[in-house]
């Protein structure tokens, strides 16, 4: 009984965890195809009188969305290529490779987790403007191809291969390049696939960085993009909510899709340190 009855309860956690999260996401739908009058409506309304899919098209119209658009997937697919083909080698120096100080140097990148973002945006920024990147795609992409979480989730991943996969091919002639890419990224799909979406996201989310970074439209991803709607004049909601609904559903999409390689890529990232 007392099982049942715990099962239950953890039931109604999820339950309510889910839709504690949904909220936010139906409340933003929901806005998106009101009236001005009606999203600062006291109370709220939840459902408008009058759907108004004009919004959208009217979001669109508002900002030079298209570029946003083509900044972001550049941006978002060089910066996770990048990322992903450094932390691979990494993970693996890191994972099976023996050399001097390896130890010491993996904590001390470790270490690098612990500081906050937000103190390296000073940094950055006044070396990529002595470079001359501001407002360029530089300035977008460079800072984000190396990551030590994706190189530590990978690092974990790799270690829990089993050593005698790796001595097999070494004695079938392998090289440590053709292990690593032949036999070893296949077997770490799942993990790799999960931090290749986490990374998506991320930069596909991104805002302070571009927002800091670039000077004009041409420059700007969708993010940035969506100050479009706010002014001195006041903010107008139902636009800004159209524009947030069309820039959040691919991601909203792909996470849809492959959710259960990150949930499995996670998992398996930490079976053994």
């Amino acid at each position: 009984m007392a099982k049942k009855l715990s099962k239950v309860l953890l039931y109604l956690i999820v339950i309510l965890g889910a839709i504690t999260m949904l909220i936010p996401f139906l409340w933003m739908i929901s806005t998106s195809l009101k009236t001005a009058p009606e999203t600062i409506a006291v109370p709220p309304i939840w459902i408008p009188k009058s759907l108004q899919w004009g919004n959208y098209i009217k979001a669109w119209n508002e900002a030079p969305f298209g570029q946003y658009f083509i900044n972001s997937i550049i941006v978002t697919v060089v910066t996770t290529v990048g990322q992903l083909f450094t932390s691979i080698l990494a993970a693996f120096a890191f994972a099976r490779l023996k050399f001097y100080g390896k130890n010491i140097l993996f904590v001390i990148f470790l270490g690098t987790m612990m500081i906050p973002g937000e103190m390296l945006i000073i940094p950055n920024f006044v070396t990529l403007s002595h470079l001359g990147l501001i407002d360029h795609y530089g300035a977008l992409i460079l800072p984000w191809l190396a990551s030590f979480f994706t190189v530590f989730t990978l690092r974990q991943t790799f270690q829990s291969t089993p050593d005698q996969i790796y001595y097999a091919a070494k004695i079938d002639g392998a090289s440590d390049w053709k292990y690593l890419w032949q036999v070893l990224v296949p077997m770490s799909k799942s993990t790799i696939t999960a931090v290749t979406v986490l990374q998506v996201i991320g930069s596909w989310n991104a805002f302070m960085w571009p927002l800091i970074v670039t000077n004009s439209d041409k420059m700007r991803t969708l993010p940035v993009g969506l100050q479009a709607f706010t002014t001195d004049a006041g903010t107008q909601y139902q636009l800004l909510m159209a524009a947030s609904t069309f820039v959040i559903i691919p991601m909203v999409i792909l996470y849809i899709f492959l959710q259960k390689y990150i949930i499995a890529g996670i998992s398996k990232a930490g079976l053994k340190g």
